[in-house]
């Protein structure tokens, strides 16, 4: 089973025929049978039809004869294979080894397991050969969710193969019942926890159900709820206690496929249960979303399936020695996309390389492939009438242009028409010289084009343009740490208009002001289970789900909804919440003046009530972005700009070293002979205020601005003034008494204020530098 869950058994007939049966397969374009000497990229693209049999329909559980057109002969075919021609696509393919000799053939994009297909049948030269997705037997459990299984009594193991049209962020559990249990038949179960990694990698875990919850470990260390047999021991060196093995696995057009054995009869007597082949059994289902492993559970954590009976859970009565066949056609998943989608923003380049094909959506593909913010063949979506800046680093043999032809690669060589809207032979660049392209999609801009590389076939993928969104809403966008979710906002007189958007999918997105988790302001966007979206407010001042608290903001014109699993949700609040004190909310203020400090976070499941560790996030920022909300950008927080940086050393160098030294000066030197002293107090002040108003001014051109809101501004201000009033305090000094004279008044209150203006700006400059 390849693309468009084609799936069947191929027999020889003649020199020039053969044999199709229980042939399932989704519809296609333009689908023919299609011969080549080899199965890579080069070979398939220039491979040839082999009969005039059109598979352009829907097929399910057929079986039909094929005859070779009459220049085709056998020994012309290494690679037997399904072949879309308008989209170049192949479906899946088997290889001739010898002839009309079958060999096992795996289409080059299958996920790759770590456990051989030992259990495929071999009966002689010219016997069937299976790939890993043929099992002898297939039982529809709910409209998108199938077991097949192949049974090996001499050998003491069954292989099941767990099939269902879910999302990639899902799990597929399937397993045995306590055979003894009356009511409350998933407890005690033996169940194996199917689906992918984020990396796209299959897993499968053994599991046991002591209760109706998530896994918990008690405080003396034993585990509860549903677990994988290994936190139940403790460890598992040796694999005694995890019997399940991965065999196979893959993701194709929305469809999650993961085959695995585990023995008839385990060693693990604790939390497996025996499968008597012989009997009828209870055997129990569900589907559900999974969460990542973090710090606290190092595995993959099956969610609450929810969901009504016989759709996402259920149980039934099965004997895997009767040989059983429902599932007549291919599982059609409403969603089959998969790639990541990237939204570009105006004025934020998309960063355009080349990198390793692992997960193309269109195989046949070359091994090597665009990626555009670091990620593989994304779908990017625009908006039609803002340009889209890419910069170019893929090398100088990857020439990005934007087409309507889903192949590339110029279509004209082809002897087809294409138009293009962007690039060309001159968009090209390296790393340490990118090259930047504009694009800028208006009315007739068709709904979707491709990008891809001038040079090179199937590089890219497609690109949506929809009308105005975030970007045309909101005067200012960031992306924020680690680039996987961005801050828009629109600053009004007193309040804020605030969105976040997720840039991978998941169940739920939040955003925080502060430094960190602990001690900040949260806000959390969420789609529920009827599709609804939720937007509210929290404050964190700990790192467990009873620490968060959820806080009374007044937000208004509230939305939240996920696309593709992308969550984006927006709000607007005051920029001072409210008067009343006593209200851990109101100290939420936000001043435009002074950077924000910005935080993220990504996980599977949220709710607005009962939050427990089943809601921590799976991913989040690792730094704080200073946004500079009136600047309209954005700085690490560690990160120190080198203007920035000036500044404060030469206030250092002022305050620290230079205005001090002119007092210590005067207060210690005056049995220096003649005016030695006086010339080290005025060259010390002078050069100290000198550099003193240079900081200054390399600080308000970095900000754009002078902006008194924060301590530090309004000490260092206050200080700057004390200085600046010494200079003209000097200038009106009285004449200094001849000796013998009696001091003038006049001079004793001079001294006194010039005294006390000078420390009091020594001390106010200090506090300053310490602010």
């Amino acid at each position: 089973m390849t693309r468009h869950q084609a799936r069947g058994f191929l027999t020889i007939i003649d020199d020039c025929s053969f044999r199709i049966s229980q042939f399932d397969m989704l519809s296609g374009s333009d689908v023919h049978f299609w011969g080549s000497i080899a199965p890579d990229f080069d070979n398939f693209t220039n491979g040839f039809m082999i009969s005039d049999y059109k598979l352009n329909e829907t097929y399910k559980n057929a079986s039909f004869s094929v005859n070779l057109s009459r220049n085709v002969t056998w020994d012309r075919i290494r690679v037997l294979s399904i072949f879309d021609l308008l989209t170049e696509s192949e479906f899946g393919h088997v290889i001739l080894s010898n002839g009309s000799d079958l060999a096992p053939a795996l289409s080059p994009d299958l996920a790759p397991s770590p456990a051989s297909n030992d259990s495929r049948d071999k009966e002689g030269k010219f016997g069937p050969f299976r790939v890993p997705t043929m099992l002898d037997n297939c039982k529809i459990l709910s409209n998108d969710y199938r077991i097949r299984w192949s049974l090996s009594v001499e050998r003491d193991f069954i292989d099941i193969g767990l099939e269902a049209a879910i999302a990639i962020q899902n799990y597929m559990a399937f397993g045995w019942a306590d055979q003894k249990a009356s009511s409350e038949v998933m407890i005690g179960g033996d169940v194996a926890v199917a689906g992918f990694t984020e990396e796209g990698m299959p897993f499968v875990d053994d599991f046991y159900i002591t209760k109706y919850s998530e896994c918990t470990i008690n405080k003396d260390g034993s585990a509860l709820g549903v677990c994988p047999d290994t936190i139940y021991e403790g460890s598992d060196p040796v694999g005694l206690v995890n019997n399940t093995k991965l065999i196979y696995g893959h993701r194709k057009d929305g469809v999650s496929f993961i085959r695995y054995r585990r023995p008839v009869v385990s060693v693990d007597t604790k939390y497996d249960l025996p499968v008597n082949y012989t009997e009828n059994m209870t055997v129990i289902w569900a589907l559900g979303l999974m969460r990542p492993p973090d710090t606290f559970r190092p595995y993959y954590s099956p969610q609450n399936h929810g969901g009504p009976m016989s759709v996402t859970y259920g149980h039934l009565v099965l004997n895997v020695s009767e040989q059983v066949n429902e599932c007549l056609g291919p599982l059609d998943a409403a969603d089959k996309e998969d790639q990541d989608l990237i939204i570009a923003d105006a004025n934020k380049p998309l960063v355009v390389t080349t990198g390793p094909a692992v997960h193309y959506p269109n195989p046949p593909n070359p091994s090597k492939v665009l990626y555009i913010n670091k990620k593989e063949a994304p779908v990017l979506k625009v908006e039609r009438g803002v340009p889209v800046r890419f910069s170019v680093q893929a090398g100088h043999d990857v020439a990005l242009y934007i087409t309507t032809d889903l192949i590339g690669g110029n279509a004209t060589s082809r002897n087809k028409t294409e138009t293009i809207y962007a690039g060309g032979p001159e968009a090209e660049g390296v790393l340490a010289s990118p090259m930047e392209l504009i694009w800028e999609p208006d009315r007739n801009t068709p709904d979707q084009v491709y990008y891809q590389s001038l040079y090179q076939k199937k590089m890219g993928w497609r690109v949506q343009v929809v009308d105005g969104g975030l970007s045309d809403m909101y005067n200012n966008s960031v992306l924020l740490d680690d680039q996987q979710v961005t801050f828009f906002w629109t600053l009004s007189k007193d309040s804020i208009s605030i969105a976040a958007r997720g840039e991978k999918k998941s169940g739920y997105i939040a955003i925080g002001f502060g430094t960190g988790m602990v001690s900040s302001y949260a806000y959390v966007g969420w789609v529920d289970d009827t599709g609804k979206g939720h937007v509210s407010s929290y404050w964190i001042d700990g790192r467990d789900a009873s620490r968060v608290h959820p806080t009374n903001e007044n937000l208004t014109n509230t939305r939240c909804k996920s696309e593709n699993g992308i969550i984006t949700f927006e709000f607007i609040r005051p920029l001072k919440p409210c008067s009343h004190n006593n209200r851990v909310e109101c100290k939420n203020i936000i001043d435009p003046t002074t950077p924000l400090k910005v935080i993220w976070a990504l996980g599977t499941k949220w709710s607005d009530e009962h939050l427990n560790e089943k809601n921590m996030h799976s991913e989040t920022s690792h730094r704080p972005i200073r946004v500079l909300l009136m600047g309209g950008s954005a700085e690490a927080e560690q990160d120190l700009r080198p203007v920035l940086a000036v500044h404060g050393f030469m206030m250092f160098l002022s305050w620290g070293i230079l205005l001090p030294g002119g007092i210590l000066a005067a207060r210690y030197l005056k049995h220096v002979k003649g005016d030695g002293w006086y010339q080290i107090h005025v060259s010390l002040q002078c050069s100290g205020l000198l550099i003193l108003l240079l900081g200054l001014l390399f600080a308000v051109a970095e900000l754009r601005g002078l902006y008194i809101s924060s301590a530090h501004v309004k000490l260092g201000l206050a200080a700057i003034f004390l200085v600046c009033v010494q200079p003209v305090n000097a200038s009106m000094r009285p004449k200094k008494s001849s000796k013998g004279e009696e001091v003038s008044s006049k001079r004793h209150l001079w001294e006194y204020f010039h005294f006390i203006v000078g420390r009091s700006a020594i001390i106010v400059g200090i506090a300053a530098l310490f602010s």
